[in-house]
């Protein structure tokens, strides 16, 4: 796979800090253990220390390797704000992260031809089928296949088939799907995006257990 096709778990600061700032209070402390839930700690602990007044619970390592003598930063204690509202990943708050892969290639698939692994899904009718970037190394879980769906050109798609290491295919029927458009997996519903809770409602998972399971396997890209 090119390193430019590989999937992107896009993580927006601003949207981290707006939550801390509507869910917060003067004595407001954040939770960025296990690299902020996959979201990165040293970028959210820099967005969250310089437009914040918010304390930071980190990891050991992470307080060793900042230097910090400052009194917003502990290596133990609780935080006051549940992650799943600092991240989005719950009933509040924007979605931080979004999870953002590319169609590799654009085949037909013909009524009784199967797809993936051991052809849990076959085609009842001729249809168009999208081979797309992202699988199980990034953090998708298996389960997903033929119960989730992503967004490409901002349409549905339904993820058809078991979901294979790297990639997986979604069936896009006639929409005019291109090699190289994105495929958003998840991210904010007011973008048309799935939300991670759709996600969660089709496994056993929690919001909160599927971004940090992405986030910490996946290539981030941090938006400011």
């Amino acid at each position: 796979m090119h390193p430019d096709a590989a999937p992107r778990a896009r993580v927006s600061l601003t949207a981290i800090v707006e939550n801390v700032v509507a869910a917060g209070g003067p004595d407001a402390v954040v939770d960025l253990r296990r690299d902020a839930r996959g979201h990165g700690a040293d970028a959210v602990a820099d967005a969250l220390l310089s437009r914040t007044d918010v304390g930071i619970i980190a990891d050991p390592a992470d307080v060793s390797r900042w230097g910090s003598n400052s009194p917003r930063i502990r290596g133990a204690g609780r935080g006051t704000i549940a992650p799943a509202i600092v991240f989005g990943a719950g009933a509040t708050g924007t979605p931080a992260m979004s999870l953002v892969g590319r169609v590799l290639a654009v085949k037909v698939l013909r009524v009784g031809e199967g797809v993936s692994y051991g052809y849990t899904h076959r085609a009842p009718a001729d249809t168009r089928v999208a081979l797309v970037t992202g699988g199980y190394a990034q953090g998708i879980p298996r389960m997903l296949g033929n119960r989730a769906e992503v967004t490409i050109d901002g349409r549905r798609h339904p993820i058809v088939g078991r979901v294979a290491m790297d990639v997986c295919v979604v069936e896009i029927g006639e929409a005019a799907v291109t090699r190289g458009a994105a495929a958003v997996f998840f991210g904010d519903p007011r973008d048309g995006a799935p939300g991670v809770s759709e996600w969660a409602a089709a496994s056993a998972l929690t919001p909160l257990e599927l971004v940090t399971a992405v986030g910490l396997h996946t290539r981030r890209e941090h938006r400011s």
